[in-house]
């Protein structure tokens, strides 16, 4: 196996030319529905998959000294039950399933310090022979939300998948808070998935306003269908029965944009009334679905105003905001 690269400058630029994908794992099971996502999204070999589980400051964690260093030199051995330990160990036997297949990755530790925390931040990342990666991390912040867009900055990424469930695990109570999702989608420089009742094989909806973003959107989610096979539709929403007319425009242009990237959408179609509603209505019927981060304000802010927000906390079915 080559010797791993170590220059960050090398580094970025590596990670600039692949697809990564950083999944929020909590130990529910809306958040392993995401990473079975991710597994099939990245499955190519230019692909990575990055773990992350971020855990307060300083959460009570008052081992010794000794203990502390074994721990983050052999983070899934120890015996301690470390926070978030165990949820980014079932996530990595997830995706690497057998032993077998484990032996052909090799396997780096690293740690940086935390002011304030004993264990600070730890990773393993395990790399096999064609440069695939998959990472898993245990991150400590203040807050969720801020631990997420932090460890952004350390990517970057092309995808970020958070689960949202009302079950168990340290993200339910934030991150059901549509602030933290909020600022997660807003402020993450890179396409945002949440989650939610995941179930795959029933297609993305394209939602377009036929805006230049929009478009954006439908050109990106069409590189995202290529990757995990799925089948995708489309759809805008009129206002008004004098704005269909430029609703079947925009979704004759975000067909022809697919048609054009070897994608012949299942369905294409428009609905007249209130955007969040008829989105919603309309979406139950897919696996995900997909928006833009903003669009022409002749149409009422469409996407990532107040509708794409809405869309995000009161649709039942996975969202997913491109950019």
């Amino acid at each position: 196996m080559a010797d791993a690269v170590t220059d960050p400058t090398e580094i970025a630029e590596i990670r600039k030319s692949r697809f990564r994908i950083l999944v929020c794992v909590d130990g529910s099971e809306e958040s392993y529905r995401g990473l079975r996502y991710a597994a099939r999204l990245g499955a190519g070999e230019d692909a990575d998959i990055i773990l992350l589980y971020v855990r307060p400051t300083d959460q009570g964690l008052r081992t010794g000294g000794l203990q502390v260093r074994v721990a983050r030199e052999n983070m899934l051995n120890w015996g301690l039950e470390l926070p978030g330990i165990t949820y980014l160990k079932k996530g990595r036997d997830m995706l690497i399933e057998t032993e077998e297949q484990a032996a052909l990755w090799d396997q780096q530790s690293a740690h940086t310090d935390v002011d304030g925390d004993p264990l600070g931040d730890n990773k393993i990342e395990y790399r096999n022979e064609s440069g695939k990666s998959i990472v898993l991390k245990l991150k400590t912040a203040s807050s969720v939300a801020g631990g997420i867009l932090d460890q952004y900055d350390l990517g970057p990424y092309n995808l970020i998948i958070l689960g949202s469930t009302e079950g168990q695990g340290s993200f339910v109570k934030s991150f059901w808070d549509p602030a933290v999702a909020e600022k997660v989608a807003v402020h993450a420089p890179c396409s945002v998935c949440i989650s939610r009742d995941l179930e795959t094989g029933h297609g993305k909806l394209l939602c377009t306003d036929g805006s230049e973003r929009a478009l954006d959107m439908v050109a990106k989610a069409s590189d995202l269908a290529k990757r995990d096979g799925s089948k995708v539709s489309v759809m805008s929403v009129a206002i008004d029965d004098e704005s269909q007319s430029d609703a079947q425009s925009s979704v004759d242009q975000a067909t022809a944009l697919l048609q054009s990237r070897g994608i012949i959408p299942s369905d294409a179609f428009i609905k007249t009334g209130n955007p969040v509603e008829e989105i919603i209505k309309a979406g139950a019927d897919y696996s995900f679905i997909v928006l833009g981060d903003t669009g022409k304000t002749g149409l009422k802010r469409f996407f990532m105003g107040s509708v794409a927000f809405k869309v995000m906390e009161y649709a039942r079915n996975s969202v997913m905001v491109i950019r």
